[in-house]
């Protein structure tokens, strides 16, 4: 299995939508998207690079690894049952700005980086159903007496600048009627380096995020029970394919029901994990559970 890069595949690209494009339409039995995996013979998948534990590339390896990566495989495996032959598959690095623009325009067939399901995002392409539920959590050293978000009254807090986060915070400081001291600093290292070095009370973000900068430390830190807000994720597909769409969401809804979901799930944030083996210790969310027990692909606002 190949990676190729983002450049030199938007440049094949406009040249098959000159000359394959055409061939695609024509046929059209298996919907668009499968019809131009035939046409090249490949299936091309997003995958963000550093998106811990979804999807993420490992040194010195050309094929990425992660949660939502592993989802995909199977869901590749079912493309390539539909269309009838062992199509290869590759994967091709996206960045958050252009990942939407790439399947708008054919260069990935889907997105597998993690992709939060909002109404805004649903306007511009298709969305799976739910396969994990993000939840803004808060992050403290353990024994400072910190067991809910109320008692962050007149604390210091660090976000992500430009984050969810951010938002969220001062709108659950202003429901619970409490001051805080805002900090933003620009990387996750960052912020929780300030926890650790005791500048700041709390550390509030992406509950994969907080669970992989926890992991990274000694035993003495703790995510507070209970979430500030939450986004569904969804595999990434291009807008108003029905068969592509009715694939990806029967290939899911078969993990979920089988239960090989929740062994991925628990692969990814229970067990050890590479590059340095360490676990998130982040069991699956009442969320996610009721997604699974009633699969569907509503978005958030």
């Amino acid at each position: 299995m190949k990676k190729i890069s983002r450049f030199s595949l938007a440049l094949g690209l406009s040249l098959f939508t000159i000359s394959g494009g055409a061939v695609a339409q024509e046929t059209g039995a298996l919907g668009p998207t499968l019809d131009r995996v035939v046409v090249r013979n490949a299936v091309y998948v997003g995958y963000r690079e550093a998106a811990l534990p979804f999807s993420y590339q490992l040194p010195g390896q050309a094929v990425p690894v992660g949660y939502l990566w592993e989802i995909c495989g199977h869901v590749v495996k079912t493309m390539q049952e539909k269309i009838g032959k062992a199509v290869p598959l590759v994967p091709v690095a996206v960045t958050d700005n252009a990942r939407v623009m790439m399947l708008k325009t054919g260069i990935t067939d889907l997105d597998c980086g993690g992709a939060a399901s909002t109404v805004v995002r649903q306007k511009q392409v298709g969305l799976s159903y739910t396969v994990y539920v993000s939840e803004l959590r808060v992050l403290v050293r353990k024994g400072v007496g910190i067991e809910r978000f109320e008692q962050l009254a007149d604390k210091r807090v660090v976000v992500l600048n430009g984050g969810v986060a951010d938002r969220q915070v001062k709108q659950n400081a202003l429901t619970r009627n409490i001051n805080l001291q805002l900090l933003q600093v620009n990387t996750p290292a960052e912020a929780m380096a300030l926890l650790a070095k005791g500048e700041v009370d709390a550390y509030v973000g992406d509950d994969a995020m907080l669970a992989a900068q926890r992991a990274t430390q000694k035993d003495g830190y703790e995510l507070l029970v209970g979430g500030l807000a939450a986004e569904p994720y969804a595999i990434m597909l291009p807008k108003d394919d029905a068969v592509l769409k009715k694939l990806v969401d029967q290939t899911l809804l078969s993990l979920m029901q089988s239960g090989e979901l929740a062994r991925i799930y628990d692969k990814w944030f229970i067990s050890p994990i590479p590059p340095a083996n360490l676990g998130l210790d982040l069991p699956m969310s009442t969320l996610l559970k009721a997604a699974i027990q009633a699969p569907n692909d509503k978005p958030v606002n």
